[in-house]
């Protein structure tokens, strides 16, 4: 079964455009996990234009289900934070200072020692450890070798082309997927994933334990609802 992980990054950035608390992100998140969802995800940056920090800790003690935390371990307050809220997950990117999204995975084999060095800090906390990385052979090799216990898949280029190549981009997916699995290592998936092109990336790669979707997700609840919407998505990863 592939988990839907809801970020919920987007609902953060709606309140802080007014400010007060409207929409309340924590609210959100328990009516997500009550529409079904398996798991909420949050991105704190560190200017904390969507996602603050008092968000984080104030929803993990009413979280029921998986917790996940991307951002980048070089910046050393997401260090400290993930560690006093010790999340199921906590999932590495290499966002720069100020990048408007994720774009890219991490080079685990030049980074191989800082990676490796930081993810056995996290997982003395019982804290599982995924590494966000292109669909590269040689990345999912590295990743592995970092004592990472999962990758997470960055599928912007499969959504770009989905309409256009989607039997050959989903090809590179598919290949890094299976060695993954011939290594040990989870695979999670996240970027750009929708409504229209997750049922054909779930049903084309193998081992996929988690999708963390926000974006589109929470694009779609303006039209269909909230609800409705998490039903939805989770009915393409049947």
């Amino acid at each position: 079964m592939t988990k839907l992980s809801v970020n919920i990054n987007k609902i953060a950035t709606l309140r802080n455009a007014r400010g007060g608390n409207i929409p309340d992100v924590i609210k959100a998140a328990q009516n997500i996990e009550a529409f079904g969802a398996q798991g909420i995800t949050v991105h704190p940056r560190p200017d904390e234009r969507h996602i603050t920090y008092k968000d984080v800790r104030d929803l993990k003690p009413i979280l029921k289900t998986e917790f996940n935390i991307e951002g980048n371990p070089k910046e050393q307050k997401f260090i400290d934070l993930v560690l006093e809220v010790k999340p199921q997950q906590v999932t590495l990117v290499p966002d720069t200072q100020g990048q408007i999204t994720s774009d890219h995975g991490w080079d685990t084999i030049k980074n191989k020692e800082y990676l490796t060095e930081i993810i056995t800090l996290f997982k003395n906390y019982n804290i599982r450890t995924s590494i966000f990385v292109d669909p590269n052979l040689q990345m999912v090799k590295g990743a592995k070798e970092t004592g990472a216990d999962r990758i997470e898949l960055y599928t912007e280029e499969y959504a770009r082309l989905f309409y256009t190549e989607k039997e050959k981009v989903i090809q590179p997916f598919t290949a890094a997927a299976i060695l993954a699995g011939e290594l040990g290592l989870g695979v999670n998936a996240g970027h750009d994933l929708s409504l229209d092109n997750l049922k054909f990336f779930k049903e084309h790669v193998p081992n996929l334990l988690e999708v963390s979707i926000g974006h589109a997700l929470i694009c779609d609840a303006l039209y269909l609802g909230l609800e409705n919407t998490v039903q939805l998505y989770l009915r393409q990863l049947k």
